[in-house]
């Protein structure tokens, strides 16, 4: 038997921040019988602030509204709406408000954190205090984050003189049947247990059923998908999010005019063969034999 959930994006109300003006949403987590995911959207107020802290978890996460300072033993930065980055495991850090309004952003947490464990965070003293600085995705250096804009999806605008970014496959588009997909947070960027990337269908996108030896959540930011997972049919829009466990057959379609995207993670990462298994292939090779 394989799990899937799907949150509409007023089932899941936001808890109370707690004393220091942080909370988090958790969207998908061990109760829901994920292994590897652990996936929720976080608010901080401008004068709030999250203590440095350690996970035994990967931690990735993609700012959503807003500005927040992240601060690691080797400096502070400021984050800005589109920015992403990856937190690996073992790696103090700790958050800061900055700006004038709440800053929103989604995180990927894998493994998942564990309740017995107390979550698998561990407080540590605190960091030093330093002016935030803006990250600089061109500067070769900048191993840990990187920075999405909407129009990236765009695949006429790849060349070397409109790209945004030095040419990687951060930046590269993965373009087939109505569908772009863009790399966020993956090996190349130091990842180890999941990835996290965009997703765009044009209006005639389409993915058939398939499924996964892996967990793959889809939070909606744009646009109307029609969505199955194991047969039970959602129309998903944005603010909405699902996640399918690892065997789930589940595929998309646009189901409007305009372009539908969403922001994905995959945990664990996807093995270097068939991590996709399609029903229609697998049909076909039936209705082959039986002929």
């Amino acid at each position: 038997m394989t799990r899937h959930v799907v949150h509409r994006s007023a089932d899941v109300p936001p808890p109370p921040y707690d004393g220091h003006g942080y909370r988090r949403r958790t969207l998908v987590g061990e109760d829901d019988g994920s292994v590897h995911t652990g996936f929720g959207l976080c608010e901080l107020r401008p004068d709030g602030r999250v203590g440095a802290h350690v996970h035994s978890y990967e931690e990735s996460f993609h700012v959503l509204d807003g500005t927040m300072i992240l601060d690691l033993p080797e400096g502070a930065y400021l984050l800005a709406e589109g920015d992403y980055g990856l937190l690996p495991a073992g790696v103090p850090h700790a958050w800061r408000g900055a700006g004038e309004t709440v800053a929103r952003w989604a995180d990927m947490l894998a493994p998942v954190p564990r309740a017995r464990y107390g979550y698998d965070t561990q407080a540590v003293p605190d960091l030093p205090v330093r002016s935030p600085v803006r990250i600089d995705v061109r500067d070769p250096r900048t191993r840990s984050f990187g920075h999405f804009e909407p129009g990236q999806m765009d695949p006429g605008k790849q060349s070397q003189e409109l790209l945004a970014v030095s040419a990687s496959m951060r930046t590269a588009l993965l373009v087939y049947s109505g569908i772009t997909v863009k790399m966020m947070v993956d090996s190349d960027l130091g990842a180890v247990a999941s990835t996290m990337f965009m997703v765009q269908y044009a209006p005639d996108g389409v993915a058939g059923t398939h499924d996964h030896p892996f967990e793959e959540t889809y939070l909606f930011l744009e646009g109307t998908a029609d969505a199955v997972f194991d047969g039970e049919r959602y129309r998903l829009g944005p603010g909405d999010l699902a996640w399918a466990g690892a065997g789930c057959v589940h595929g998309f379609a646009n189901a409007g005019r305009a372009p539908l995207r969403w922001l994905e993670t995959q945990a664990p990462q996807p093995p270097a063969r068939h991590s996709y298994r399609f029903t229609r292939d697998w049909d076909y090779l039936r209705e082959a034999l039986e002929s």
